[in-house]
Protein backbone atom coordinates (compact mmCIF):
# COMPACT_ATOMS: atom_id res chain seq x y z
CA UNK A 1 0.00 0.00 0.00
CA UNK A 2 1.44 3.37 -0.90
CA UNK A 3 0.42 6.81 0.25
CA UNK A 4 1.07 9.73 -2.07
CA UNK A 5 0.82 13.23 -0.63
CA UNK A 6 0.50 16.49 -2.53
CA UNK A 7 0.86 19.92 -0.99
CA UNK A 8 -0.85 22.83 -2.65
CA UNK A 9 -0.19 26.51 -2.03
CA UNK A 10 -2.64 28.40 0.17
CA UNK A 11 -3.64 30.50 -2.83
CA UNK A 12 -5.16 27.40 -4.45
CA UNK A 13 -7.79 26.96 -1.72
CA UNK A 14 -10.92 28.74 -2.95
CA UNK A 15 -13.67 28.45 -0.35
CA UNK A 16 -16.27 29.74 -2.79
CA UNK A 17 -15.94 26.52 -4.81
CA UNK A 18 -17.01 24.31 -1.89
CA UNK A 19 -20.61 24.20 -3.10
CA UNK A 20 -19.42 22.81 -6.45
CA UNK A 21 -17.50 20.04 -4.69
CA UNK A 22 -20.72 18.93 -3.03
CA UNK A 23 -22.56 18.98 -6.35
CA UNK A 24 -19.79 16.94 -8.00
CA UNK A 25 -19.99 14.35 -5.21
CA UNK A 26 -23.78 14.16 -5.61
CA UNK A 27 -23.49 13.62 -9.36
CA UNK A 28 -20.76 11.00 -8.91
CA UNK A 29 -22.91 9.15 -6.39
CA UNK A 30 -25.66 8.76 -9.01
CA UNK A 31 -23.43 6.27 -10.80
CA UNK A 32 -23.11 4.21 -7.63
CA UNK A 33 -26.85 3.49 -7.45
CA UNK A 34 -27.96 -0.13 -7.98
CA UNK A 35 -29.31 0.58 -11.49
CA UNK A 36 -25.95 1.85 -12.73
CA UNK A 37 -23.95 -0.85 -10.96
CA UNK A 38 -26.11 -3.50 -12.68
CA UNK A 39 -25.33 -1.95 -16.06
CA UNK A 40 -21.66 -1.72 -15.08
CA UNK A 41 -21.60 -5.41 -14.14
CA UNK A 42 -22.89 -6.25 -17.58
CA UNK A 43 -20.11 -4.12 -19.09
CA UNK A 44 -22.53 -1.83 -20.92
CA UNK A 45 -21.56 1.46 -19.29
CA UNK A 46 -18.00 1.21 -18.07
CA UNK A 47 -15.59 -1.41 -16.96
CA UNK A 48 -14.46 -1.25 -13.38
CA UNK A 49 -16.09 -1.12 -10.02
CA UNK A 50 -16.44 1.21 -7.10
CA UNK A 51 -16.00 0.01 -3.52
CA UNK A 52 -18.37 1.10 -0.76
CA UNK A 53 -17.04 4.04 1.25
CA UNK A 54 -18.16 5.64 4.53
CA UNK A 55 -16.84 9.01 5.66
CA UNK A 56 -16.95 10.18 9.28
CA UNK A 57 -15.57 13.18 11.12
CA UNK A 58 -15.06 14.27 14.70
CA UNK A 59 -13.30 17.29 16.24
CA UNK A 60 -9.84 15.99 15.33
CA UNK A 61 -10.09 13.68 12.31
CA UNK A 62 -11.86 12.78 9.12
CA UNK A 63 -12.01 8.98 8.76
CA UNK A 64 -12.72 7.09 5.53
CA UNK A 65 -13.69 3.41 5.76
CA UNK A 66 -13.59 1.50 2.47
CA UNK A 67 -14.66 -2.12 1.87
CA UNK A 68 -12.01 -3.95 -0.16
CA UNK A 69 -12.46 -7.66 0.59
CA UNK A 70 -10.19 -10.10 -1.16
CA UNK A 71 -7.50 -7.55 -1.98
CA UNK A 72 -3.85 -7.49 -1.01
CA UNK A 73 -2.58 -4.28 0.54
CA UNK A 74 0.12 -4.10 -2.16
CA UNK A 75 -2.68 -3.66 -4.72
CA UNK A 76 -4.15 -0.58 -2.99
CA UNK A 77 -3.00 3.00 -3.55
CA UNK A 78 -4.09 6.07 -1.60
CA UNK A 79 -3.46 9.65 -2.68
CA UNK A 80 -4.43 13.01 -1.25
CA UNK A 81 -4.46 16.19 -3.30
CA UNK A 82 -5.72 19.29 -1.45
CA UNK A 83 -9.14 18.10 -0.17
CA UNK A 84 -9.58 15.19 -2.59
CA UNK A 85 -8.91 11.68 -1.28
CA UNK A 86 -8.44 9.04 -3.98
CA UNK A 87 -8.35 5.29 -3.39
CA UNK A 88 -7.38 3.12 -6.35
CA UNK A 89 -6.21 -0.40 -6.97
CA UNK A 90 -6.92 -3.67 -8.65
CA UNK A 91 -8.64 -6.82 -7.48
CA UNK A 92 -7.18 -9.72 -9.39
CA UNK A 93 -9.18 -12.75 -10.42
CA UNK A 94 -8.42 -15.89 -8.55
CA UNK A 95 -5.99 -18.15 -10.30
CA UNK A 96 -7.72 -21.07 -11.88
CA UNK A 97 -6.21 -24.49 -12.36
CA UNK A 98 -8.26 -25.31 -15.40
CA UNK A 99 -11.45 -24.36 -13.56
CA UNK A 100 -14.36 -22.91 -15.48
CA UNK A 101 -16.40 -20.29 -13.65
CA UNK A 102 -20.07 -21.23 -13.54
CA UNK A 103 -21.10 -17.92 -12.02
CA UNK A 104 -19.14 -14.77 -11.23
CA UNK A 105 -20.66 -12.00 -9.13
CA UNK A 106 -17.61 -10.49 -7.45
CA UNK A 107 -16.06 -7.50 -9.12
CA UNK A 108 -12.54 -7.89 -10.40
CA UNK A 109 -10.27 -5.45 -12.15
CA UNK A 110 -9.19 -1.89 -11.53
CA UNK A 111 -11.08 0.73 -9.57
CA UNK A 112 -10.62 4.37 -8.65
CA UNK A 113 -12.70 6.17 -6.03
CA UNK A 114 -12.34 9.90 -5.26
CA UNK A 115 -14.17 11.92 -2.65
CA UNK A 116 -13.94 15.55 -1.61
CA UNK A 117 -13.20 15.85 2.09
CA UNK A 118 -15.47 18.12 4.17
CA UNK A 119 -12.52 20.11 5.56
CA UNK A 120 -8.79 20.67 5.18
CA UNK A 121 -6.52 17.97 6.60
CA UNK A 122 -2.86 17.71 7.60
CA UNK A 123 -1.37 15.62 4.78
CA UNK A 124 1.78 14.86 6.78
CA UNK A 125 -0.17 13.04 9.50
CA UNK A 126 -2.44 10.85 7.36
CA UNK A 127 -2.38 7.16 8.26
CA UNK A 128 -3.99 4.06 6.78
CA UNK A 129 -4.60 0.52 8.00
CA UNK A 130 -5.99 -2.53 6.21
CA UNK A 131 -7.49 -5.41 8.15
CA UNK A 132 -10.06 -8.09 7.32
CA UNK A 133 -10.87 -6.47 3.97
CA UNK A 134 -11.53 -3.03 5.47
CA UNK A 135 -9.27 -0.08 4.65
CA UNK A 136 -9.38 2.72 7.22
CA UNK A 137 -7.78 6.05 6.32
CA UNK A 138 -7.43 8.53 9.20
CA UNK A 139 -6.91 12.14 8.10
CA UNK A 140 -6.16 14.54 10.98
CA UNK A 141 -7.81 17.91 10.49
CA UNK A 142 -5.58 20.90 9.83
CA UNK A 143 -5.24 23.05 12.96
CA UNK A 144 -7.14 25.94 11.35
CA UNK A 145 -10.03 23.58 10.55
CA UNK A 146 -10.49 22.33 14.12
CA UNK A 147 -13.24 23.93 16.20
CA UNK A 148 -11.99 26.49 18.69
CA UNK A 149 -13.53 27.58 21.97
CA UNK A 150 -13.74 31.36 22.28
CA UNK A 151 -14.38 32.87 25.66
CA UNK A 152 -16.53 35.98 25.82
CA UNK A 153 -15.34 38.57 28.33
CA UNK A 154 -17.77 40.94 29.97
CA UNK A 155 -16.49 44.49 30.54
Amino acid sequence: MSLIRYQTPELMAWPSLDRWSSLRDDLNSLFELPFWSTIARQGQLFSGWSPALDLYQNNDNVVAVIELPGMRREDIEISLHARTLTISGERKSRSSNGEKAERTERYIGKFRRSITLPTRVDANKVSASYRDGILTVTLPKAEEAKPKQIQVNVD
